[in-house]
């Protein structure tokens, strides 16, 4: 793909983008990202966190809300070492959840490499657990565009019901959003109807702006959900960069009447953490996104925790 943009460095040593507006197919990014406030200050940004946070979380740690949670969870194994017979142990463990524990609702989905999707489709017993493939070049999203095309319609013939991609956060950096745009859009046209994650890797954009406009970008470009992080890099989410995302969202769809979904995803240690992003959905968003179908968490540690708190007693079932 022909980058048409024109990369100089200014006298500060800083990337800006000479030309941006000659192409038509830059400028209605630009176009689209002035209809919105992205000039967001960090600083700003972590004053509201702090104060939503002292202010609202000790509400909503119920067991209510860890039930919901659970029910929130895209079950992850990202490992080096996964393999047929793990993730097949892995899936066999949400099988036998439903007569371990008949009054819980099982996890959203399971989360895995594109090469177990089928292992994880033959297995699987739960309708209502999907089956989440991260795809296109993860983690680093640095591969051709007809890989990434090719392993996501491999996933999803192959039995994937979602599919997590990550932006091409260099293209995005370099004021390419003509290049991290067309490979989204493709991307989404692949998937159909089958929901799309896309990742802004959070940690790597510098700054609540950046975050601002990736989120913005990737919901115009077909995005379902937007994701924080692969759980590769550090820092991954952030109460912070959540807290953005679900402004962007919310402002997105005050524009557009387009619903999008939320996923925070890596470093997410601790029931705490995930009342956090909670309460950050509930409070910016509202209640209408209190469901999987428009929020998600990707860990793998945080559903024994929620469990045990669920249940009353240390728990270790996955």
């Amino acid at each position: 793909m022909e980058n048409k943009l024109n990369i100089i460095h200014d006298e500060r040593g800083t990337e800006s983008t000479e030309g941006a507006q000659a192409y038509g197919e830059s400028s209605k990014y630009e176009e689209m990202l002035a209809k919105y406030d992205t000039n967001v200050s960090d600083e700003s940004v972590k004053a509201a966190v702090a104060k939503l946070v002292a202010e609202k979380v000790p509400e909503n740690d119920t067991l209510d809300v860890k039930k919901l949670l659970f029910n929130c969870i895209d079950l992850t194994t990202l490992k080096t070492t996964d393999s047929e017979e793990s993730v097949l142990k892995f899936t066999e463990r949400v099988n036998a959840f439903e007569d371990a524990y008949p009054d819980l609702k099982p996890v959203a989905a399971i989360c895995v490499y594109p090469c177990f999707a089928q292992i994880v489709s033959q297995s699987l017993e739960v309708e209502e657990v999907g089956i989440a493939c991260v795809s296109a070049g993860f983690p680093s999203s640095q591969t051709f565009p007809e890989i990434k095309v090719a392993e996501t319609a491999l996933a999803l013939k192959d039995g994937a019901t979602e599919i997590d991609i990550v932006i091409s956060v260099g293209k995005f950096l370099s004021g390419d959003y003509e290049g991290m745009c067309d490979e989204i859009s493709e991307l989404k046209e692949t998937c159909g109807e089958h929901h799309m994650k896309v990742i802004l890797e959070t940690g790597a954009l510098g700054s609540c702006a950046n975050i601002k406009k990736a989120s913005l970008l990737s919901m115009y470009s077909g995005a379902d959900f937007i994701k924080t992080s692969t759980g590769k890099q550090e820092p991954a989410a952030t109460p912070e960069a959540a807290y953005v995302m679900c402004q962007a969202i919310k402002e997105y769809y005050t524009q557009t009447g387009r619903k999008v979904g939320f996923k925070p995803a890596g470093g997410i240690n601790s029931v705490r953490d995930a009342v956090v992003y909670y309460t950050i959905v509930k409070e910016v968003l509202g209640d209408e996104w209190l469901s999987n179908q428009w929020f998600r968490l990707g860990t793998s540690r945080l559903a024994n925790l929620l469990l045990s708190e669920i249940v009353g007693e240390n728990v270790k079932f996955f």
